[in-house]
């Protein structure tokens, strides 16, 4: 099968076309045929080898995170798909690698498709669906009527979160540019606020949540935001001690992550709130919820540019550019 490899970690590091054996697949996985994946921020984080500190992975290395495609094949124990399902999903962490013809993948990390969306269409959603999915309702357990900020409301992330919240029943503020107003305020958000030309942290005040998705001062800025009590869900903050527990990553590790998280660990302290980093589980269960909220109309995907599988590197360059509306998409069938 034709896969898109690298075979060592850097940011200078090409992005090239291989041909690798198809997977095998074991007694509870299903073989894909990917038909389109998606490109995100932690895609070029893996590529560039900042996510070492959290994740090992062996060279080469098939990248990409999400994926739509059809079944071709089941494990013996599988019950829940067969042979011609159109499934979306996103791989558990040690088993990345979208940006290829096929893909082995847990039962337990897929779904069907929502059925409105065209491959293309679903590809965009797992990553960032699943991870606004986790911070809205197992994190910040947002409410109706409660005010957030959702930081880069144009972004891949920003597009679906904008949606979700106001689906949750939320007052939504966002950050964005003249070149993104009009999209975010089509997707319903209720305060716009030019990153340019002003500064959040001196327009909001008493918010109950922050979506982080920037990390560095806009972080640390959130906090001023916020009302006691409330919270940051960041997904490009430093993890802190908290997540090191939570993800039992052993005593080392969680010190190290304690000592370079200390300067967000006293803003956290200063302003009575709380701070997570959110690091998405695939969740085939929830990913059928969102289908769901996509069939009835709730929620839209946002894309921005698609890319063949042969031009993965000029579309990594153009994503990490920063300047996407909605998400990059890698078509492969």
């Amino acid at each position: 099968m034709k896969a898109m490899i690298i075979e060592k970690y850097g940011k200078n590091t090409p992005i090239m076309m291989s041909e690798l054996p198809t997977p095998d697949i074991g007694e509870h996985d299903v073989l894909v045929e990917v038909h389109a994946a998606s490109l995100n921020p932690i895609d070029f984080k893996i590529k560039e080898g900042k996510m070492k500190f959290l994740l090992k992975y062996k060279f080469p290395l098939i990248l990409g995170n999400d994926f739509s495609g059809i079944v071709v094949k089941v494990g013996d124990r599988v019950s829940a798909f067969k042979p011609g399902d159109e499934v979306y999903g996103r791989p558990r962490k040690s088993r990345i690698g979208t940006l290829a013809e096929y893909i082995a993948v847990h039962e337990e990390d897929i779904s069907l498709k929502p059925r409105n969306l065209t491959f293309e269409e679903a590809a965009s959603i797992p990553l960032v669906g699943l991870t606004t999915y986790q911070a809205f309702t197992d994190i910040l357990h947002l409410q109706r009527g409660q005010k957030i900020l959702i930081h880069a409301g144009s972004g891949g992330v920003g597009t679906f979160a904008i949606q979700l919240a106001k689906l949750m029943g939320a007052f939504v503020a966002t950050t964005a540019s003249d070149k993104g107003y009009d999209l975010v305020k089509s997707l319903g958000a209720d305060l716009i606020i030019n990153y340019k030309k002003e500064n959040f942290e001196e327009m909001l005040t008493g918010y109950d949540a922050v979506y982080d998705t920037l990390g560095g001062a806009a972080l640390e800025k959130s906090f001023r935001i916020l009302k006691p009590s409330g919270q940051i869900v960041s997904i490009s903050g430093l993890p802190n001690a908290r997540f090191g527990k939570e993800a039992k990553l052993g005593w080392m590790k969680t010190a190290i992550l304690s000592m370079v998280s200390r300067k967000i660990t006293a803003l956290e302290k200063k302003s009575q709130t709380g701070y997570h980093f959110l690091f998405m589980k695939p969740s085939g269960a929830q990913l059928k919820i969102l289908k769901e909220f996509i069939e009835a109309g709730h929620i839209k995907p946002i894309i921005d540019k698609v890319y063949p599988l042969k031009d993965s590197g000029q579309a990594f360059q153009y994503l990490e550019g920063g300047g996407a509306k909605g998400k990059v998409i890698i078509r492969i069938k």
